[in-house]
């Protein structure tokens, strides 16, 4: 959620075209975006973008306690996970190669940059369960 406000700016300021969410749905759920009203589809964009940091945070806490209490931790994470998905997830899903802008590909490091700096100071991935005890 982090993200939202920054990418809400970057696709009204024309930075971003097509977010990477919209992107999956549009090819990984065809029938699925045709049939929801055009009016809702940011909603569900929105919420498939919260399930994947979702899900990230959660891979972030899996991380070695020692590497998530680094201070660059997190942004490197942030940056890390917008590369996994560029290089690997979306030629995997078989998303159109596109290059994007400089514009775009700075605002995109940006957001990342962000879920990763919120991701990392966050105080629950620094606990482990020794540090509960």
């Amino acid at each position: 959620m982090a993200m939202s406000g920054l990418r809400q700016f970057t696709t009204a300021m024309g930075l971003v075209k097509k977010v990477p969410p919209e992107a999956v749905l549009e090819r990984a759920a065809p029938r699925m975006i045709r049939r929801m009203p055009a009016g809702r589809r940011p909603a569900m964009v929105e919420l498939v973008h919260w399930g994947y940091g979702t899900f990230g945070g959660l891979l972030f806490g899996l991380l070695p306690s020692g590497v998530r209490r680094r201070p660059w931790a997190g942004p490197a994470y942030g940056l890390a996970f917008w590369a996994v998905f560029e290089t690997t997830i979306a030629p995997a899903l078989g998303l159109p190669r596109r290059s994007p802008t400089t514009a775009e590909r700075l605002a995109l490091l940006t957001d990342h940059l962000l879920y990763g700096t919120v991701v990392g100071a966050s105080p629950w991935p620094h606990q482990d369960e020794r540090d509960r005890s």
